[in-house]
């Protein structure tokens, strides 16, 4: 790395660590302009503007950036059909493609599967969305919408040509189910599959620690599995109410869009229902739910005002509900709750869930250092009565510290969980540190403890 690279590799490292701010990087550049061949790090630990550990930090990154892990590039199975076209052929032809790709998409090991115009098929492998191989050729627009036509029904083609997409679980013959959204777009129709595994996997296979199996055990209240698209919330409430499945003699209710995983009943009636198919809306869904003697209700997403009220108005009328939402960390799930309801309902409402509320799970998946497959990163945040009086009080900027003091109740927050897995080798620094809260502390943290090993 030459010394102008490795100077903009530093200062712009600090800035995003919050070490210095963009005027102090401009004033360290003009600095350096005038000492050629001076690197920014010697500088800036000089001038008292780095300590140690954040330069024992930078080194480290540098190292990396300097000798990269080898790219993760997707197994060779049996190679694909060629990618050309006939015309369609019902019960041929573009289905039969559209299973080849699915097939291959499974047999690699891909979350999803994307047949998009103007681009060739891609894979997301790992995290990463990539061509499903080297040579793939680009569809056209008429390829892709005659790929759709073939495995869609009638009635789904309808829904396409008239609001422009449609969001169903499709079961492909003899193989997996795929959560599949098909859009028209601007250069035509897209269709995006996304991997359901057949068999719900345990808590125990994904490895979840044994706090969650606690907060199973409660027969009312709620529990909310959140963080961002992609991030396995699905895979994690699944095997929770697998093992609410397995444990209990209940009646369990999901609502789902669509239902992805299928549960066979064993010590629990399981109804599944699946949102536009078998009911107009979560809400409406929710609102039949709970004249069906429900003791489990799982929520496949809580999307507007009125799924949120009924949810939390479920949970506290003796019955457990599940749920997801897309938020980043315990804090911000609680405020994302509250932001739905009038200023004047808040109070109520921040009442009624300190005392409802069992536990949040924040997750995401991070590449792995050796590239096979990716790790669960967890914050915890289980209910207590210092946790609920937060919440109750609207002191969301306190929970953090909270979740800190509770872990030898099984509490913990992201950025403790990210430094773990970096510690015991699993994931590598630099994608920690892409994906912590508080980047300041976590390098600070990050560097004290590489330090010891």
């Amino acid at each position: 790395m030459d010394t102008s690279l490795y100077n903009d590799y530093v200062l712009s490292a600090s800035v995003q660590a919050g070490w210095i701010s963009e005027d102090q990087k401009q004033v360290i550049e003009s600095a350096l302009a005038r000492l050629p061949g001076v690197a920014a790090l010697d500088f800036m630990y000089d001038q008292a503007m780095l300590e140690q550990s954040q330069v024992d930090m930078l080194q480290g990154l540098i190292a990396q950036a300097q000798n990269p892990a080898p790219a993760t590039a997707v197994p060779e199975p049996a190679p694909m059909h060629s990618v050309e076209l006939r015309p369609p052929n019902p019960g041929s032809g573009g289905h039969s493609k559209v299973l080849d790709y699915l097939a291959y998409a499974v047999s690699v090991g891909a979350s999803d599967l994307h047949l998009g115009p103007d681009s060739p098929p891609l894979l997301r492998y790992n995290g990463a969305l990539m061509p499903i191989s080297p040579d793939a050729a680009e569809l056209t627009p008429e390829e892709c919408e005659t790929l759709a036509r073939q495995f869609l029904r009638p009635e789904q083609v309808k829904m396409v040509e008239e609001t422009g997409g449609v969001d169903f679980c499709y079961q492909a013959p003899d193989q997996a189910r795929f959560r599949t959204s098909v859009v028209r777009q601007r250069r035509g129709w897209e269709s995006v599959f996304r991997v359901i595994q057949a068999r719900v996997r345990s808590m125990q296979e994904l490895g979840l620690p044994p706090v969650l199996y606690e907060l199973v055990k409660y027969h009312n209240g709620l529990i909310l599995v959140t963080g961002p698209v992609g991030s396995g919330k699905t895979t994690t409430l699944a095997s929770m109410v697998q093992q609410i499945n397995i444990e209990r003699h209940d009646h369990i209710i999901t609502l789902e869009d669509p239902v992805e995983y299928v549960f066979k009943p064993e010590g629990c009636q399981v109804t599944q229902r699946e949102i536009h198919t078998h009911t107009e809306s979560f809400s409406s869904a929710l609102r039949a739910a709970l004249r069906q003697d429900p003791d489990v209700v799982m929520v496949g997403e809580m999307r507007d005002l009125e799924t949120i009220s009924l949810a939390i108005t479920a949970s506290e009328t003796g019955h457990l509900v599940l749920a997801t939402l897309h938020t980043s960390n315990a804090p911000r799930t609680m405020q994302r709750l509250l932001d739905v309801f009038p200023v004047d309902q808040q109070a109520q409402i921040r009442t009624m869930v300190s005392e409802s509320l069992r536990g949040v799970i924040c997750q995401q998946l991070v590449p792995r250092a050796d590239g096979k497959g990716r790790a669960l990163a967890l914050e915890i945040m289980t209910n207590n009565p210092a946790i609920g009086n937060l919440i109750r009080e609207g002191n969301n900027f306190m929970l953090p510290g909270q979740i800190q003091i509770g872990r030898r109740a099984g509490m913990q927050l992201m950025d403790d969980a990210l430094l773990e897995l970096v510690e015991k080798s699993i994931i590598t620094p630099d994608d920690a540190f892409e994906r912590c809260e508080d980047r300041k502390a976590f390098a600070q943290e990050l560097a004290g403890r590489m330090k010891k090993r």
